[in-house]
């Protein structure tokens, strides 16, 4: 007779319960926790973790700052400035870490993401 193995959870996720979950969560809220993990990625690529240097990788870095500019760019009129406010200005903090970690820095409205926010100046 053959037994069936117990279900482990994190093999067998609820799908259904995960869905119900995130249908509760506002708009606004995910789209701030998503430009969060894109900021604090970039952080990290930036070298500016505990770490520094270990994680550090400028061209991972643009890309991450790229698409925080674009989600930004594209959602700031929907989540209101209270919360798009803090966010521009961590992009901006973003944008002048990476031209001063840059070797050869990119000309001005040429920096990650600034073909959504312009040029970036210190």
């Amino acid at each position: 007779m053959s037994q069936t193995p117990p279900e482990n959870p994190a093999e067998n996720p609820d799908f259904d319960a995960m869905t119900r979950d995130i249908a509760e969560v506002p708009a606004v809220e995910v789209i701030v926790t998503v430009a969060v993990n894109l900021m604090s990625a970039a952080a990290v690529k930036l070298g500016l973790s505990e770490e520094g240097e270990k994680y550090k990788d400028l061209d991972e870095a643009r890309k991450l700052i790229s698409g925080l500019a674009g989600l930004l760019d594209a959602s700031t009129t929907e989540i209101s400035s209270f919360h798009a406010a803090p966010l521009r200005d961590g992009l901006k903090s973003l944008q002048l870490a990476f031209r001063e970690a840059s070797i050869v820095p990119d000309e001005p409205g040429q920096g990650p993401g600034e073909k959504y926010t312009g040029p970036v100046y210190g």
